[in-house]
């Protein structure tokens, strides 16, 4: 493989920025700063490994650790199984067994677990300042100012709310309150086929780039038959009349990883690799999308490069510890990047070995830290979302 420690190789010089990217400093405009009792073990604790393997097998079979293809490998290397967001709630929901789910994620995955699991199991969230800034972007409170807006206009009967799994419970339960699914990034379309047979138009929340990427590549809609909702602008900055023409109307939210690459970063690498195959992630912008020579879900990405030629070039478009991952997983293959940034998600990285090793020392000492507790009625019409996307055909 091509030495490509100039694009994924290397970890940030260290600024503030650089911190922040990398999980080591905090944003207080977006996370939630959180303190855990008693002694964080250093970084720097050469006994860290060995500590996690210990905590983890003196309580065995109590604990079940899942790792989401966004962790860094330290954290990875602990996973009973390791996944996308839903996958790994399905998996913590088909291990009743385990006492404790300690979700190596972010908080709505968390949440998602707490929804699928039992009541008897707990779900753990190694840092509680690991959260989503896309889910974030839409709250409880502006989702129901935007129903008020489609109320008004008279469309909101005709609407189906469609959203995607990287969202909070209580927009989950929103969806389900109103008659609408969830969807992951891999069956966004039969979602979204779903919701139409239901309706006329659809609410996507919270990620406006999935939404319309999937409407119009895969569904054959304009980008015309798309609208933007803007939640702090009066009226989502829209028209009656533009809410009522629309047939996808999209929150204006987007991942702040995918968000990132641009067109430039698609043309750059063309030029750099002659030959490269340019895969992303649906998150992306609809430029990057269009330009790019193959598109889809995470695990769609792993199962591409898994069945890629030898000696074929790879520039991807998505989080950079799971690039990292498949270049070292695919050392006959020429895996790249798809821009010279780095790239991580930082509110992912916040989960680091010194917090899951005090997490599952804190369960063989009986302390049962970061539990994410999801209430009764938000779950109720979370679970009514969710189990319409198990049904969808």
């Amino acid at each position: 493989m091509t030495t490509t420690t100039e694009t994924y190789g290397v970890d940030p010089s260290p600024t503030p920025l650089a911190l922040l990217l990398l999980g080591r400093e905090a944003d207080p405009a977006s996370e939630r700063g959180v303190e855990c009792p008693g002694d964080l073990p250093a970084a720097s604790d050469p006994d860290l490994v060995a500590r996690a393997r210990a905590a983890k097998e003196q309580l065995g079979d109590r604990v079940f650790i899942l790792g989401h293809h966004y962790q860094r490998d330290e954290v990875i290397e602990f996973a009973d199984v390791t996944g996308d967001s839903f996958k790994l709630a399905r998996d913590a929901a088909a291990r009743p067994e385990a006492e404790y789910i300690v979700f190596c994620g972010v908080h709505f995955m968390a949440e998602s677990a707490d929804i699928l699991t039992t009541d008897a199991q707990q779900v753990v969230l190694p840092d509680l300042a690991a959260g989503c800034s896309m889910a974030d972007m839409a709250t409880a409170e502006q989702v129901a100012e935007c129903w008020d807006a489609l109320t008004d206009a008279g469309i909101a009967d005709v609407t189906v709310p469609v959203s995607y799994m990287n969202s909070s419970a209580d927009i989950k339960a929103f969806t389900g309150k109103h008659g609408g699914t969830i969807c992951t990034s891999s069956n966004a379309k039969r979602a979204l086929e779903w919701a139409f047979e239901q309706g006329q138009k659809v609410l996507f929340l919270p990620d406006q780039h999935l939404g319309r990427n999937t409407a119009v590549l895969e569904m054959g809609f304009s980008l015309e038959d798309c609208v933007l909702y803007n939640p702090h602008k009066p009226n989502g900055g829209l028209t009656a009349e533009q809410l009522r023409n629309a047939k996808m109307i999209l929150w204006r939210g987007h991942c702040s990883v995918h968000g990132r690459f641009s067109l430039d970063s698609v043309n750059e690498v063309r030029e750099r690799i002659p030959g490269v195959t340019v895969l992303v992630h649906p998150e992306c912008k609809h430029e990057v999308v269009t330009a790019a020579d193959m598109v889809g879900s995470t695990e769609y990405i792993i199962k591409a490069l898994d069945a890629a030629e030898p000696g074929s070039k790879w520039a991807i478009g998505t989080e950079l510890n799971l690039v990292r991952r498949l270049a070292k997983a695919h050392p006959d293959k020429e895996v790249v990047f798809l821009d010279r940034a780095v790239c991580f998600c930082s509110t992912m990285n916040r989960i680091d070995l010194p917090h899951l090793v005090w997490a599952l020392e804190s369960l063989v000492e009986g302390r049962v830290p970061n539990v994410i507790t999801v209430d009764p009625e938000t779950e109720k019409y979370a679970k009514a979302a969710l189990d319409r996307m198990l049904a969808l055909p």
